[in-house]
């Protein structure tokens, strides 16, 4: 059995299978496999334990139970303090610009190409863009990992030399 605390500010409420955590910052909702796990929320406590199964789905239950503990604890998480990706974009000879829309992060004049690439953004995910840096941030680590790879394969070179066209979309190091 595994205990979770929430942080202050934080609420979960569980209905069926969902698990729904509120704070702050906004809400998370995760579903779990209720054949397997048992989960309850008391007080300022989720309590996450196995069902009762048989041999053949007991080692599905364990590792069920300690997925759904890190997620659960990653999302209490993200409601108190955003997760964020910072990314730059990397340009040799032509100025590339990164434009916020709703639903779609749009990197236009990438190697001087006329039409623009983009690159959709995953559930409540936000974004800013200032010159050459972007910063992806949200609530749900899933998501914000999801828009930043979304970034970086919108951005990839194709039928060019890697290693001289290195213009991009890269994650920042600081």
């Amino acid at each position: 059995m595994a205990e979770i605390t929430l942080a202050q500010g934080v609420t979960a409420t569980i209905s069926g299978n969902k698990v729904t955590i509120k704070g702050p910052l906004g809400a998370n909702e995760r579903q779990f496999n209720d054949a397997l796990l048992k989960v309850e929320a008391k007080g300022s406590k989720i309590l996450v334990e196995q069902a009762p199964v048989n041999k053949k789905l007991a080692k599905k239950a364990a590792t069920s139970e300690i997925s759904l503990v890190k997620e659960l604890s990653n999302d209490i998480n993200g409601v108190v303090k955003y997760f964020e990706v910072n990314m730059e974009a990397v340009y040799a000879h032509f100025p590339m610009t990164i434009e916020i829309k709703p639903g779609v992060i749009s990197i236009k004049n990438m190697l001087g190409e006329r039409a623009a690439r983009t690159a959709p953004m995953v559930g409540s995910t936000k974004a800013e863009a200032k010159e050459k840096k972007l910063r992806i941030f949200g609530t749900k680590l899933e998501d914000v990992t999801q828009t930043a790879a979304n970034v970086r394969k919108a951005c990839r070179v194709r039928h060019k030399d890697e290693r001289v066209f290195q213009d991009g979309v890269y994650y920042a190091i600081e």
